[in-house]
């Protein structure tokens, strides 16, 4: 998926003229100035516009409910104290996806698997793939509803890894920089969960 692509998914939009991106960013710009000036009403508004795709995004990765609620709460406690150093340079929704990430990869890293599988050793090369490269969006809802299934089966760091690159995105630098590893390591992390996942699925059908 598009980094383009990712973001609309994420901000919940269609495609959006550049005046209907620019009023948003507008928008979102005055509300976080207002918020940071310490106006209570319009943090409430951002909670009230976002919390739903920070909620949706931490319970993707984590697969869990209470975690995912947690690191939301989380989120939004960060972005009170940060929402003043959004200069408006990107969309606000870019930046809080960043911010989210970034949220739900350190709660990763807290946990002693994380630690145990970002220290893995591995090849730096290239893995093949039988999944689609654009994401589970793009499924028929059953097969989605086979992949959640089947991410909630693998460990975190794994998860992580194929979540940021084939959901979200990311090239394998960034996922690596992201998850605070090797290149490699974030690699082999991938080539694992596909592997893993097509098991899983295979096993199911």
């Amino acid at each position: 998926m598009a980094r383009e692509e990712t973001l609309q998914v994420w901000q919940g939009f269609g495609v959006a003229s550049p005046a209907q991106e620019g009023a948003c960013r507008d928008s979102d710009l005055a509300l976080a100035r207002k918020a940071a000036d310490g106006d209570a009403r319009a943090f409430e508004e951002l909670y009230r516009l976002y919390h739903r795709l920070v909620y949706g995004l931490c319970l993707r990765m984590t697969q869990n409910v209470a975690e995912a609620e947690d690191i939301t709460q989380d989120v939004f406690i960060l972005l009170h104290r940060k929402v003043g150093s959004f200069r408006g340079e990107s969309q606000f929704t870019t930046w809080l996806h960043r911010l989210t990430v970034n949220q739900v990869l350190m709660r990763f890293r807290k946990s002693r698997s994380r630690r145990e599988e970002a220290l893995e050793d591995c090849d730096a090369q290239s893995f093949t793939t039988g999944f689609a490269p654009h994401g589970p969006n793009r499924l028929p809802l059953f097969d989605r509803m086979a992949l959640d299934k089947a991410l909630e089966k693998l460990p975190p760091g794994y998860r992580a890894a194929f979540i940021l690159h084939d959901v979200e995105g990311y090239e394998h630098e960034e996922v690596a920089r992201l998850l605070g590893c090797a290149v490699g390591t974030s690699k082999s992390q991938l080539h694992k969960a596909r592997a893993k996942l097509r098991k899983i699925l295979t096993q199911r059908s």
